[in-house]
């Protein structure tokens, strides 16, 4: 069976229609947006491409169904994320294998997110139930304070491209155990995946209207067109900090609640008395995890002068030795990357750090031949001021830049307008502390390169964004607090 025949299976046309008020209609206009196989720019398939008038009916769904599902009982509604776990774990391989096609990683790393998206309904639907409220004297006496937690009503959640099912969950995870009823808007290039997730919530028992999928290729229009509407109450983004700036901004009409998850630009600190194989193996994991196409990879390798050449060496052994190739082949560890203005993209920063007296040490440009393939590529000696070194780069690039002593090496991580991860390996635990208390970022990875975890705190400070996402925070962000005020018995 073809690629293209398996994927027609998992996802009949019926399928790939917008999913509102529980049902599969086709878009107003009877429009179609293509999806684009990043392993080779060829069409794929296609979806519907929703209009304006179909985001008002998904959102004309969503205030529907608020009420009842608000009313409906929280052991219920974890009952439902759990069923929903389950058809998601039955459905890994499927799951997996239609996210390689839509986005380029290799099944089995989509495999691996696959488990990770599922955690996120499986922790939330043990919080559904755990959602409390409190009592208590009036310390001045003569009353008593009831505190009363609702949903905050329903929901826009627009998702990204890199993680198409993981970044779904654990918005859509939270807001089902709150109560709460939403409109998905997934990213144009991977819609696939959130459209499988919504047809497994469907089949879990997820009431219609409470869950409503638009898939667009106007998602500025899809974004202003809803957030202008007064009964939207909470806006859910993850994606470049310019956009979240811009959805912040239009979210002061309504007065609307807003959790942004932005870009990144996390240094990875490796000092001289840090177990350097350990660091080599941390920095592969965080550096080239989706390609280098994560928030939280690895950006500037920040190293200790006299073990940054031996760290350099090591690590472009590692990373030139690994398989490019179709996601979907026996063996490949490093997929292509989204599209063609991707790899423009980190062309140009290689060129500006190599302009600038770096060095190559592995890799340093694209891969001939059809794709969106970028060779892994580890750069030694790079300036400060490179933008391979200020600018996130979305890429298989790991640029290294020495420093001298430990103030110098958290004067350069912080030299950053964000703040959303930060890694670093050391056997010094005072350091360690030092590090947690002076480094400006949301999340420290010590001898670490993966912090990501469905029951810690996600998110970022700084231009990385504000709420977060996961652990007993993340269903936070989608309840409203009532105080109530009651005279003494």
């Amino acid at each position: 069976m073809s690629l293209r025949d398996r994927l027609s299976e998992s996802l009949p046309e019926d399928r790939r229609q917008l999913f509102v008020g529980g049902k599969w209609v086709p878009a107003a206009s009877g429009g179609r947006l293509d999806v684009i196989d990043p392993a080779d720019g060829s069409v794929l398939t296609d979806v519907a491409d929703g209009t304006l008038d179909d985001a008002r009916a998904a959102l004309d769904a969503a205030v529907a169904a608020q009420p009842d599902w608000a009313a409906t009982a929280p052991r219920e509604r974890g009952e439902i994320l759990r069923r929903t776990f389950e058809g998601v774990t039955a459905r890994a391989d499927e799951l997996a294998f239609v996210m390689s096609l839509e986005m380029g990683k290799p099944v089995a790393e989509a495999k691996g997110e696959v488990t990770y998206g599922a955690e996120f309904l499986r922790w939330f639907s043990e919080e559904a139930s755990r959602v409390h409220g409190r009592w208590m004297h009036n310390p001045a006496g003569g009353s008593r304070l009831l505190t009363v937690r609702k949903p905050v009503g329903p929901c826009l959640f627009i998702t990204p491209w890199n993680f198409p099912l993981a970044m779904g969950t654990r918005k859509i995870g939270p807001a089902v155990a709150a109560g709460c009823t939403m409109v998905v808007k997934p990213a144009a290039q991977t819609p696939l995946t959130m459209l499988l997730l919504a047809d497994i919530l469907a089949e879990a028992g997820l009431p219609p209207g409470v869950l409503n999928v638009v898939t667009t290729s106007d998602s500025g229009g899809l974004s202003s067109t809803l957030m202008a509407d007064p009964r939207l109450r909470k806006v859910s983004f993850t994606g470049s900090t310019p956009v979240g700036r811009k959805l912040v901004e239009q979210s002061a009409g309504q007065l609307q609640r807003v959790s942004m998850e932005l870009g990144g630009n996390a240094p990875f600190l490796v000092f001289a008395d840090a177990d350097l194989d350990a660091a080599v193996d941390g920095a592969m994991l965080a550096k080239m995890r989706n390609m280098g196409e994560a928030c939280t990879a690895a950006n500037r390798f920040l190293v200790e002068a006299s073990v940054a050449d031996e760290f350099g060496r090591r690590l472009a052994e590692r990373m030139g030795a690994m398989k490019v190739g179709r996601g979907q082949d026996e063996g490949v560890e490093v997929g292509p990357l989204v599209d063609e203005n991707a790899v423009a993209s980190v062309t140009a920063i290689v060129e500006d750090a190599v302009a600038r007296g770096a060095q190559v040490l592995t890799g340093g440009g694209p891969v001939d031949g059809d794709g969106f393939f970028y060779a892994p590529t580890v750069l030694a000696d790079v300036p400060a001021d490179a933008d391979a070194v200020t600018t996130e780069i979305f890429g298989p690039v790991a640029p290294i830049t020495a420093f001298v002593e430990e103030d110098e090496a958290i004067r350069l991580a912080n030299a950053t307008e964000y703040g959303l991860v930060a890694y670093a390996y050391t056997r010094d635990l005072a350091r360690t502390l030092r590090l947690a208390e002076r480094l400006e970022t949301g999340m420290l990875g010590i001898n670490t390169g993966l912090v990501s975890n469905p029951a810690a705190p996600f998110g970022g400070v700084k231009s990385s964004g504000f709420g977060r996402e996961g652990g007993f925070e993340g269903i936070e962000e989608y309840l409203d607090t009532v105080y109530v005020s009651l005279p003494a018995p």
